[in-house]
């Protein structure tokens, strides 16, 4: 019986039609298959070798096998490009590979392209990489490659993800300085706790006396920090390492999800945030043809967020049962009457895509104007609660030393 010849990974050259030394490396049985792979494709090869897989090995950082979602966009707008140009599918695979700054994906690129090469379609060969795709992208490539407008659906996609790069920065500016802050703040505190009050806890024992309220609660406290600071700095590591691996699980889920909805001055933010990205994605599946009952499931488990998940869910039944897809969505108070009042006209005019891109966008118009409000509420909030605390601790430490001139005088 023959043995089947593993794959190899071979490092290769080629020159293309403009002049420009092309680089890459992909897997193959053998060097002789991957230069027939080459010149079947229209290259001329100049050198194929076997990839050094010894001592050579790149050291990659914790992290650097995530595929960011801006390099997905920027892929996606290259690629509908090169089909819409007129390139092949295999040529504009390899080209995106070749130029993507993202080495994971340039590794997946190569690998869905042997897929291609061998008789796989573009959808299939992408859903063997679900880590790196996701869901939307491979329904919607599929519902392309039937309709034969592959190009339109990537740029799409790509639309669709950058408007999701812009909502997720929108979201860091507005929560990137009252975390620094609070941070700082903590930091202060803490700092003021074990390090300064202890030198004046030694001052006021050697002046005797009863000291103020505040200054003994403060000493209080720094005595407790001296105890508790190395329990939590040992807790704080296995606690970030238990959260993570537990926190997609549903009954976490289930409990943090709505929560986030709740909070306040953030939870309003969230629930924009949540409804644009749904309506988005919901609105772009649909009109890419792919079917609504498949586009609910996909965009609610793309929700980020149980509680607009069971909602997609609901609308998922509602619709095979043949009712109205806006009703159920009234039964869930995360949707406001203006988006079900929408999506109703939407489903009687027979323009539910464009009506929830029209939602989508007025929503992502919130977000900022939300995002801006919270920055110039909360910079000057922030700025009084780290003064506060500071002062408060200050004048408590100085609360003694007044009382002693008092008495002097």
């Amino acid at each position: 019986m023959a043995t089947a010849t593993a794959a190899k990974t071979y490092e290769y050259k080629y020159r293309d039609r403009q002049g420009k030394l092309v680089k890459g490396k992909l897997e193959a049985p053998s060097e002789d298959v991957l230069i027939q792979r080459l010149r079947q494709q229209g290259y001329a090869p100049l050198d194929v070798k076997q990839a050094n897989t010894g001592l050579n090995v790149e050291i990659k950082m914790p992290g650097s096998n995530k595929v960011d979602l801006k390099d997905l966009a920027i892929m996606s707008r290259q690629f509908a490009t090169m089909i819409d140009s007129g390139l092949s599918l295999l040529k504009a695979l390899s080209i995106l590979a070749e130029q993507t700054e993202s080495k994971p994906l340039a590794k997946t690129l190569n690998e869905v392209r042997s897929d291609v090469e061998g008789g796989s379609s573009l959808s299939a060969a992408m859903a063997k990489h679900t880590k790196v795709f996701p869901p939307l992208m491979i329904n919607m490539c599929r519902a392309g490659e039937v309709g034969g407008f592959l190009d339109a659906v990537l740029l799409q996609i790509a639309a669709n993800m950058e408007s999701e790069v812009k909502l997720r920065a929108k979201i860091k500016s507005a929560m990137t300085y009252p975390v620094v802050v609070f941070i700082m703040a903590i930091l202060a505190v803490v700092g003021m706790l074990l390090f300064i009050v202890p030198v004046f806890t030694n001052m006021f024992a050697s002046l005797g006396g009863t000291l103020p309220a505040p200054t003994r609660a403060l000493v209080f406290l720094s005595a407790a920090m001296k105890v508790a600071a190395p329990i939590i700095v040992v807790l704080a590591v296995p606690g970030s390492v238990i959260w993570n691996r537990n926190k997609h699980k549903e009954g976490v889920r289930r409990v943090v999800d709505p929560l986030k909805l709740k909070v306040p001055i953030f939870g309003d933010l969230f629930r924009k945030v949540a409804i644009s990205r749904f309506s988005r994605n919901l609105g772009t599946m649909l009109h890419a043809g792919v079917p609504i009952l498949r586009s609910l499931e996909i965009v609610g488990e793309a929700a980020g967020n149980v509680v607009l998940r069971d909602a997609a869910k609901a609308v998922g039944e509602s619709v095979q049962q043949g009712k109205p897809l806006a009703a159920p969505l009234a039964e869930h108070k995360v949707f406001p009457p203006m988006v079900v009042q929408m999506l109703a006209v939407g489903e009687d005019t027979g323009a539910m895509d464009s009506m929830l891109h029209k939602i989508s966008e007025f929503y992502d118009q919130e977000v900022e104007a939300t995002t801006e409000a919270l920055t110039s509420i909360i910079e000057p909030l922030m700025i009084a609660v780290l003064g506060s605390l500071i002062g408060g601790m200050i004048i408590a430490l100085y609360m003694p030393i007044f009382s002693v001139f008092n008495l002097i005088t």
